[in-house]
C-alpha cells in the first residue's frame, strides 16, 4: 500500500512540475503573430477596413496581381517586426526564414495564372 501511495505521490509531483514548466514556457514565449507586430497606424487602418467589411479590391480582377504582391510585402514587414522582438541570437535565423517565405510565396505568385 505504501508503494502505491509513493507512486501516486511521485506521479502527482511529476504532473505538477510538468504543468509548472508548461506554464512558464507559455509565459516566456513571445507572440510571433497578431497585432502586437503591427504599427499603430497600420492597426488603425486594419480596424477601419474590418469595420467596413471586405475590401473591394478582393473582388476586382487584378491582372498584374499587384494587390497580392503588396500584401506579400506587408506580410514580410510584419514578420520582420516580429523578428525584432526575439532574442538577438534568434533574429538572423528569423529574418532569413521570413525572407525565404516571402521569396517562396513570390515565386508561387509568379507561376500562378493571371485572372
Amino acid at each position: 500500500m505504501a508503494h502505491v501511495i509513493r507512486s501516486a505521490t511521485t506521479c502527482l509531483l511529476a504532473l505538477a512540475t510538468s504543468v509548472t514548466c508548461l506554464t512558464a514556457a507559455a509565459q516566456s514565449t513571445p507572440a510571433t503573430g497578431g497585432d502586437a507586430n503591427v504599427s499603430q497606424v497600420a492597426a488603425r487602418q486594419q480596424a477601419q477596413e474590418i469595420a467596413n467589411g471586405d475590401p473591394a479590391r478582393w473582388y476586382r480582377n487584378d491582372f498584374e496581381q499587384q494587390t497580392l504582391r503588396k500584401e506579400l510585402r506587408a506580410a514580410l514587414q510584419e514578420a520582420q517586426n516580429a523578428c525584432k522582438q526575439q532574442p538577438a541570437a534568434d533574429r538572423k535565423t528569423c529574418v532569413a526564414e521570413a525572407r525565404a517565405t516571402f521569396q517562396r510565396d513570390s515565386a508561387l505568385l509568379a507561376k500562378a495564372p493571371s485572372n
